[in-house]
Formats: C-alpha cells, structure tokens, sequence
C-alpha cells in the first residue's frame, strides 16, 4: 500500500523521534521471514523495549539525518528491518541475535552504536553488553568488595593475634 505525502511525513516524524533518543540501531534484512515469526519479533520487542519498524530506506535515511546515525544512511539498502534500543543499548542485538539462532533468513546488516557504524558481526558484541540490572548489580559489588576485603583484613589481624578467643576470657575475669 503506497503512502501519501502527508503520511510519509509522519513516519519519518515518528523515526526521527525514535532515532534521536535511541541508543543504539540495528538494521536487519528479513527477506523470508514468516508473519507468525515477525508477530512473535515484534511481541518481544515491545517487552524488551525496542523499537521494531519496517520503513523504506529513503524514509529511513531522512529521518536519521541529524541523528547520531546518520553515519548509516549510506549502508541503508535492501528491504530492512529496523530495530532501535529505546531503553538499554544492547536490547536490540540480543532480540536480533536471539531470533536469528531460529531465521537464517534474518540477516544483520547495519549495527549503529552512538553514532559509531560497526559490521554487521557486531550484533553479537551488542548482544553481549549486560542489562541495567546486571550493570547495576556488577557496579554494586565492586563498590562492596573494599568494605568486605577491610573486614576480612580486620577479622584476620585480630584472628592472628588470638583476639576472638582472649574476649570472652577476659570478660569472665572482669565480673569475678
């Protein structure tokens, strides 16, 4: 179905937007791939915020100008999928690379990381970032892991000098 001026417009509005606040794109080509295995795509990308969209290339192209992945515009070619990460940079390469074990038709073409262009073979390194749970729980521990060597440091010192046995020797003595 042709699109009219006035809606074109509105898609390329609607990817602008997506694009400018996105972390990161990757462009997939998915010539092949069933509608129950898009429905399922798609299903998953709105869970794991990612935005999902097939545009023509010229809409795509015009609507990433002035966007960090404007650096895309010329490997745009071919029928693509787009999927930006709306929430955390790694989602959409996890979604992509997750789909594709099962589609070999499912093809990366184009991986944009803040407004850095990377091959196609970068999904994996994409995919591969941690969620914001892990990053925060992996911040967490090295935050912790001070605190908890100073208080292994200060239970062996005192372990090694007999302090732990010693205390409650003395405290009988004191209240005799």
């Amino acid at each position: 179905m042709a699109l009219n001026l006035s809606q074109k417009q509105e898609v390329v509005a609607e990817l602008a937007e997506v694009a400018a606040n996105a972390h990161s794109l990757v462009a997939v080509e998915y010539l092949g791939t069933t509608v129950s295995q898009m429905t399922a795509m798609r299903k998953k990308a709105r869970e794991t915020g990612v935005y999902l969209r097939v545009v023509k290339n010229t809409l795509a192209a015009r609507a990433v100008e002035g966007t960090s992945y404007e650096c895309s515009k010329d490997s745009l070619v071919g029928p693509l999928l787009y999927a930006f990460s709306t929430e955390e940079p790694g989602a959409a390469g996890r979604l992509i690379k997750e789909f594709a074990k099962d589609n070999s038709k499912l093809v990366p073409k184009v991986v944009v990381v803040e407004g850095q262009l990377y091959p196609a073979s970068h999904v994996d390194v994409l995919a591969s970032l941690p969620t914001l749970d892990q990053a925060l729980s992996m911040l967490a521990r090295v935050l912790s892991e001070p605190a908890a060597m100073f208080a292994r440091a200060v239970k062996a010192v005192g372990d090694k000098q007999g302090g732990g046995e010693e205390a409650p020797a003395e405290a009988e003595a004191e209240t005799a």
